[in-house]
């Protein structure tokens, strides 16, 4: 993952979101806690405007919410197109000062109404059975970690362990190197390794 900033053809927006030489200050598995790390440095006059929030591992939820039939997507269909209609009957009659609003508000919501009876029916026709419920669905992240700039990497360090607050480090020469196998033992009465196994 790279954060460096982008280049004189990049993106204007995007220089606030990078770092230059970003080191870790460690991984959070819930945004809160990374979001309290931060609070933590924020409080100990810790520079947190060289600090950034990255979640990574991102992920799709589907929260499947109900069972879709003709019945229920005409009723939602009715009742957004009523919505859309009073919308467009209320501006109207701020705008062509009619002689009885009440009365363009009805027709409005009337004509909405219809308009979005038949564009459910139809859009729920194209579907051909192929999804017959209604869900929601949001992005989220499975671990967040905390990266600064690489200057003030170990006074960040020194806050957040200072304060208790437990972090796993990601790749930035925090792992340990796995230790090298230990050779079997001689066997004393034939001075070599034992045979092995079969």
């Amino acid at each position: 993952m790279s954060l460096q900033p982008k280049g004189p053809g990049g993106r204007q927006g995007f220089a606030t979101l990078s770092l230059e030489y970003p080191m870790s200050l460690g991984v959070f598995e819930k945004y809160v806690d990374a979001q309290k790390a931060v609070d933590t440095l924020s409080d100990n006059q810790f520079p947190v405007e060289n600090c950034l929030i990255v979640g990574t591992d991102l992920k799709q939820m589907e929260r499947v919410t109900a069972r879709l039939t003709w019945g229920r997507v005409a009723l939602g269909g009715l009742l957004s197109g009523v919505w859309l209609g009073l919308f467009v009957g209320l501006i109207l009659s701020l705008f062509s000062r009619p002689s009885n609003p009440m009365t363009l508000l009805l027709s409005t919501a009337v004509y909405g109404a219809v308009f979005g009876l038949i564009w459910s029916l139809v859009g729920y026709a194209f579907t051909r059975g192929a999804r017959d419920f209604s869900s929601v669905s949001q992005v989220v992240a499975t671990r967040y970690e905390v990266f600064c700039e690489h200057k003030f990497a170990q006074q960040g360090r020194q806050v957040l362990a200072q304060a208790g607050i437990p972090v796993s480090h990601s790749g930035f020469g925090s792992a340990t190197p796995p230790a090298p196998p230990t050779p079997p033992a001689a066997d004393p009465g034939q001075g070599g390794p034992p045979p092995p196994a079969v």
